[in-house]
């Protein structure tokens, strides 16, 4: 439910972690839009809200507390430099106990930006940053249409990080497939090495019209795991983490087994829980269909 004197422009998407942030929408739908197995954003013609309409939002809600504030929609963090300073410092003014802003972003979003730019933002309040990475492979990041590669996905991600914008990223497990699971884990590993990201987690691939929709979409042949051949994919991968403090969470509604931690203080346990799962899946804790969602 709403309880602020604005509309917000469904559907509507936050990270679980934002669930008691302020959520401001100063965009709407995704930029890209062309992922062959997101659907969020494909009821939404992509368009950017005036900076106007953004203040008179802002000064409604300028009597509430808030902690933290998330900027919608999928990537939000397309916006020029100039835009984004101009909220950034409208909530600063405004809500003066938020103490941390963050947004979802492409990787290009960071490459477009200058490395002042950036910093400039981190210094204006922006602390935070959540990235669908969802490969580190190339063939798969090629077969789903995501627009980056690795080398593109690296290289933003690490300038935004030489900024101080801290990283939330998410692998989706079961993106490739059979035919490509052990690429897709193994080189997803060897791009969170070079990242070394604050926050990880991991969704299951969904299908919200179909398998064959997505098939359809999808540049490749694609065979779907079961849901021991995804726990096995995400074993694969944390095997292949060399992380030195990365919050992780396989967490989500889409997930079967669910999966926290510190990597690396935690990744022998973690593996230890998934090789149990894989070798007595009678007597495993798994979230059942009815469960699970997007």
């Amino acid at each position: 439910m709403n309880y602020f004197p604005f509309k917000y422009e469904e559907p509507l998407f936050r990270p679980p972690s934002e669930a008691y942030s302020l959520i401001l929408q100063i965009t709407g739908g995704c930029s890209w839009n062309e992922c062959a197995f997101c659907e969020m954003y494909s009821s939404k013609t992509f368009k950017i809200k005036p900076f106007e309409l953004v203040k008179k939002e802002i000064e409604s809600v300028s009597g509430f507390r808030f902690n933290k504030v998330f900027l919608a929609d999928g990537d939000a963090m397309v916006l020029s430099a100039n835009k984004l300073l101009k909220i950034l410092r409208e909530i600063k003014n405004k809500l003066p106990g938020v103490r941390r802003i963050s947004i979802y972003a492409r990787p290009s979003d960071f490459l477009k930006k200058s490395a002042e730019e950036l910093k400039e933002l981190k210094s204006a309040g922006l602390d935070l940053a959540y990235v669908g990475i969802e490969s580190g492979d190339d063939e798969v990041l090629k077969n789903v249409n995501k627009g980056e590669t690795s080398n593109t996905t690296l290289e933003g991600l690490l300038k935004a990080k030489d900024a101080g914008i801290k990283l939330s990223v998410m692998i989706l497990n079961g993106l490739g497939g059979k035919e490509l699971t052990v690429q897709h884990a193994v080189n997803s590993a060897v791009l969170l090495n070079k990242l070394q990201p604050e926050f990880l987690s991991t969704l299951v691939l969904s299908f919200p019209y179909g398998e064959e929709h997505f098939k359809k979409r999808y540049a490749g042949n694609f065979t779907a795991l079961n849901k021991l051949e995804l726990i096995n994919e995400i074993g694969i991968l944390l095997q292949h983490t060399e992380l030195k403090q990365t919050v992780f969470r396989s967490d989500h509604a889409s997930n079967y087994l669910v999966l926290k931690g510190i990597l690396s203080k935690d990744k022998e346990n973690l593996l230890n829980k998934i090789n149990f799962v894989l070798q007595n899946p009678d007597k495993a804790n798994l979230r059942e269909e009815y469960m699970r969602g997007l």
